[in-house]
């Protein structure tokens, strides 16, 4: 019985045969790591968005301003160590939601708190900007001074801010509490929108409401 071998056409079309096979393979791994890390990346952003929005929503919610201050030492509203100044493009206000990090610390639940986007601390992202928040615990000094900063959303283009007057029942560009005529009453609602791209490039916008919870003014108890 005579025993035959594979011919050399059949080996090389053989080897052919097992290399596209690898090769499809190699491609159909990689697309899939790269798939996964696309997937990965967009489910941060948005973890990421969802977390600032509702900090957001939480930390103005529970906005106030109060007349229990020395009037002696704050002469001035600008120097009042509460209020509510509120712009398009950001927010300076003071709150009732800050949280403590250690039990025996000197802190109460008010803080000051500011949003604003600027450009990225961040040194190797040059040319991004992020939503950044200022908070500081102590109210002792002036409002606009102090406090730590932390990047609350990267990759933001801008932020707005409206504010309900429900007297005249309409949206209003700013609203700041060391005019007279509103040193003892805050809006009821907030709008916020950010701006950011999503994963195509394309500029998008978020949109969510607050109701502030004290909006009028904690009197003077003599």
């Amino acid at each position: 019985m005579s025993r035959r071998g594979f011919t050399l056409m059949e080996v090389v079309i053989a080897v052919a045969i097992t290399a596209f096979i690898g090769v499809v393979l190699g491609v159909t791994f990689n697309t899939t790591i790269n798939n996964k890390e696309i997937i990965e990346s967009q489910a941060e952003h948005y973890r990421m968005l969802r977390t600032a929005m509702n900090r957001m929503v939480r930390e103005i919610g529970a906005a106030y301003v109060s007349d229990r201050y020395d009037s002696k030492r704050y002469r001035d509203a600008f120097d009042r160590p509460t209020n509510f100044v509120g712009a398009r493009d950001k927010l300076l206000f003071t709150s009732l939601s800050h949280q403590r990090l250690y039990a025996d610390a000197k802190e109460s639940d008010q803080m000051v708190v500011e949003y604003q986007v600027k450009s990225s601390p961040d040194p190797k992202a040059k040319g991004r900007s992020d939503l950044v928040r200022r908070e500081r615990a102590q109210l002792e000094e002036r409002m606009d001074r102090g406090g730590t900063e932390d990047v609350l959303f990267e990759g933001a283009k801008k932020i707005e801010f409206q504010y309900w007057n429900s007297d005249k029942k309409q949206w209003e560009d700013e609203w700041d509490t060391r005019r007279t005529e509103r040193k003892s009453v805050l809006p009821t609602r907030v709008k916020i929108t950010l701006f950011a791209v999503d994963e195509s490039g394309k500029e998008v916008r978020y949109s969510t409401q607050t109701r502030i919870m004290l909006n009028t003014e904690f009197p003077r108890f003599e």
